[in-house]
């Protein structure tokens, strides 16, 4: 650490005790290292929204503007995910976003963002059980598929049940089988479009029929849009791993910069390369769901290269990726009821963590609550079920809009209160020009995910698709004011924020924002 860094701090009298000053959340056990906080986001992100969805994406907006509508999104998500890394950086927490939104903003800000990001993240965790048992009757349909969802259940919950450490050991594994399978896959795209094998050159011939490359014009990119932001999320689950990694200062901004890079590279090149081998007019595309693996357009190129066992291979491959999101999913919603706690928004008890390092009654409320959703999901029609996917279905955008505003709030408090921006362990890109950028598009998609219900105009118009298309917004709305009300919280004073709890330099951290590396390295830390 350097101590003149310190004291220069000191001598500026910003650790002087406040008596706004909160609890620690530095009570979890630092074991995740860069190599597993970085495949961790990677892990978090890639899934069903590449291997199945890209199908739907593809037939929706043509080749070249589902291209442009994930180019975008990976735009913001880069903005969206330097803000995190500024902030996480400079305080190191496991609650993140939430905790900041508490400190930063307004207490009721931060009790809506955290049970939003809490029950999002349950949600998803429940769908991946659904997932689990329609794969394994895939090859084994004389079993209830209740069955392989508990199974799956327990695996997850015991990977959690041993602290970060085992964790984030599992989800390196499981995202690098993914990461694996995304490169070859890419690799026998380019073999399989080139012509050299298959026995097929397709160049742009695919791009050329019909409406193609752009279909349905501005519409069918936009819906796509949305569709881009649903499979980009999971990138922030590195914001919540600062709480539990060993030097936070320097693995965050690596992991952030290189995961950017990855998974514009996967998603783009995976949907570019589908674009030339599948037309859009394809029938198999508009079948691309998780209860069709075997016509998911990664299947349908494997196929034509030649792979008569696809299906299986695709279908292993989406297994440990289900498998891998709903670990992720436990994790993030223990870590966020933690943090909850720590700030008194949960009962003290919850604040309670194992000698592994595991919030342990956070972990059993979650795991109970995550199969409570599975179990609704059996019940009738699924029509509750169904409410509640809806209700979810944009709490990751609603987080990633709080991240902005959370961010541009913390570096005006920053400023006013004479810190120094070379003090700064990491820096956001742009600003304020990135994160401005990111807060106004990601609000724009917010209010355009449900305009389908509105002007569409081969179905008739439904009440219940547009309030599902919606409700996530004013359940947002209702924890805010709820809150609020009932607490009679204020927006906190830019010159009254807490600026030093669980500081990287009250933790100790060096700032390795001045650590230089040759370019060639930096380019490596892309692949490795």
């Amino acid at each position: 650490m350097d101590m003149n860094h310190e004291d220069n701090y000191m001598d500026h009298g910003k650790y002087e005790s406040k008596p706004g000053a909160r609890d620690t959340q530095n009570n979890l056990n630092r074991t995740l290292k860069s190599r597993h906080m970085s495949m961790i986001a990677v892990g978090g992100t890639i899934g069903t929204g590449l291997f199945v969805a890209s199908g739907g994406v593809l037939s929706e907006a043509g080749p070249a503007g589902a291209l442009v509508a994930y180019s975008l999104m990976g735009l913001i998500v880069f903005f969206v995910m330097t803000s995190l890394a500024e902030m996480s950086t400079f305080i190191p927490v496991a609650g993140s976003f939430n905790s900041f939104a508490d400190r930063f903003v307004d207490p009721a800000f931060g009790f809506a963002v955290g049970y939003n990001y809490w029950y999002s993240w349950i949600t998803a965790a429940a769908t991946d059980l659904v997932a689990a048992g329609i794969i394994m009757e895939f090859w084994l349909p004389n079993v209830n598929t209740v069955v392989w969802s508990f199974v799956l259940m327990a695996i997850i919950i015991f990977l959690n049940l041993f602290g970060a450490k085992l964790y984030g050991e599992a989800e390196f594994w499981l995202a690098l089988i993914k990461v694996l399978a995304i490169v070859i896959f890419i690799i026998i795209a380019i073999l399989v479009a080139s012509g050299i094998v298959g026995g097929t050159t397709y160049g742009f011939t695919n791009w050329k029929i019909g409406d193609a490359p752009f279909v349905n014009g501005f519409p069918g990119v936009l819906n796509v849009f949305v569709t881009a932001a649903f499979s980009f999320q999971g990138t922030e689950i590195v914001g919540v791993t600062t709480g539990e990694s060993s030097n936070p200062s320097r693995d965050v901004p690596k992991a952030i910069r290189s995961i950017f890079w990855r998974i514009l590279m996967f998603y783009i090149l995976s949907i570019f390369l589908i674009g030339l081998i599948i037309p859009y007019t394809s029938p198999d595309l508009l079948n691309s769901d998780i209860d069709s693996i075997a016509i998911s357009p990664l299947v349908v190129v494997l196929e034509k290269s030649g792979i008569k066992s696809a299906s299986h291979i695709m279908n292993a491959i989406i297994l440990t990726s289900v498998l891998s999101a709903g670990n992720s999913g436990l994790y993030l919603t223990t870590r966020t009821l933690y943090s909850l706690a720590v700030e008194k928004k949960l009962f003290k008890s919850f604040k309670h963590i194992s000698r592994g390092g595991t919030p342990m009654y956070c972990l059993a409320l979650c795991s109970l609550s995550v199969i409570v959703l599975f179990c609704l999901s059996l019940i009738g029609n699924q029509v509750i079920y169904n409410w509640l996917v809806a209700f979810s279905g944009i709490a990751g955008l609603i987080s990633w809009t709080g991240i902005s505003f959370t961010h541009w709030r913390f570096r005006r408090a920053y400023h006013i209160q004479g810190y120094s921006l070379d003090d700064l362990p990491y820096k956001a890109a742009l600003y304020p020009f990135g994160p401005f950028f990111a807060f106004f598009a990601l609000i724009f998609i917010t209010l355009a995910q449900g305009y389908q219900t509105i002007i569409n105009s081969e179905h008739k118009f439904k009440v219940s698709d547009f309030f599902q298309a919606y409700i996530g917004i004013p359940m947002f709305l209702i924890l805010y004011i709820g809150y609020k009300v009932t607490k009679k919280t204020k927006l906190v004073k830019l010159s009254e924020m807490d600026l030093e709890t669980d500081s990287y330099i009250r933790l100790g951290f060096p700032s390795c924002r001045d650590d230089k590396k040759p370019f060639y390295k930096n380019f490596l830390d892309i692949f490795t």
